[in-house]
């Protein structure tokens, strides 16, 4: 069965996440009925990441055996096609090596993070965006993000539904710039920990807030204690940007 190769776009709301769960929709579930309607098997497709609920996607990667060669064009317009009406599209599919896994075979991922830190909320994107209406202090906010770049035990930053075997990780980048109205948080890792972004914004939401300094950070990092770090920030706010391979 050749294996195919698709880059993914998606509006996480509404949907329980990336995985089939037994109630609710999902964007697996959404991806494979669409694969069912262009060959009439019951297929699966497989992730670079499971994103949770609410949680959006500019360039998740996922792949899928057919039981037949299509050409490439042919597998994205007809999934497409399928997926009429959902906020889930398929920008690119591709031939793919029999080898290739779109989880196991990465070696990297990106994550943005958006919030909006103005007075007013967003008419436009409240399901897109953390809204944050205090002001928050870029310049402090980026240090104490330089205190978690690097190789750590990332406890203080897991969920406690966490299923990754060891809580050590490596963070490459965690920058913060801002876009007009809003501060984008960039993160970049071969893997995270469940819920590790949202924990890392919703603890340097604290420093821009004047809560805590960015020493703070690094001491609720050493702690090793998910309840020594800040509060978890909205699904809403989260986008895989991208998965490197």
């Amino acid at each position: 069965m050749p294996r195919y190769r698709l880059t993914v776009e998606y509006d996480g709301t509404g949907f329980v996440g990336w995985q089939r769960q037994p109630t609710g929709s999902s964007i697996q579930q959404a991806l494979e009925d669409a694969v069912f309607g262009l060959c009439q098997q019951r297929l699966d497709v497989t992730a670079a990441g499971r994103t949770d609920a609410g949680v959006h996607a500019l360039a998740q990667v996922a792949h899928v055996d057919l039981p037949r060669d299509y050409t490439a064009d042919t597998v994205r317009d007809a999934l497409n096609f399928h997926l009429h009406g959902k906020t889930v599209v398929v920008i690119e599919a591709a031939a793919a090596a029999p080898d290739f896994h779109a989880r196991f075979s990465a070696i990297g991922r990106t994550y943005l993070y958006r919030i909006l830190n103005r007075r007013a909320p967003s008419g436009l994107n409240r399901t897109r965006v953390w809204w944050v209406p205090a002001p928050l202090d870029l310049d402090a906010m980026a240090e104490g993000a330089t205190k978690l770049l690097g190789h750590h035990d990332f406890s203080s930053f897991r969920a406690s539904e966490c299923q990754a075997q060891s809580p050590v990780k490596t963070l490459d980048v965690l920058s913060i710039v801002r876009q007009d109205d809003e501060l984008h948080v960039r993160a970049e890792a071969r893997s995270f920990l469940h819920h590790q972004v949202r924990n890392m914004v919703g603890t340097l939401k604290l420093v821009g807030e004047g809560k805590w300094t960015p020493d703070d950070v690094a001491s609720a990092l050493a702690a090793k204690d998910r309840k020594r770090a800040g509060p978890t920030a909205p699904a809403s706010g989260l986008y895989l940007t991208g998965v490197k391979y």
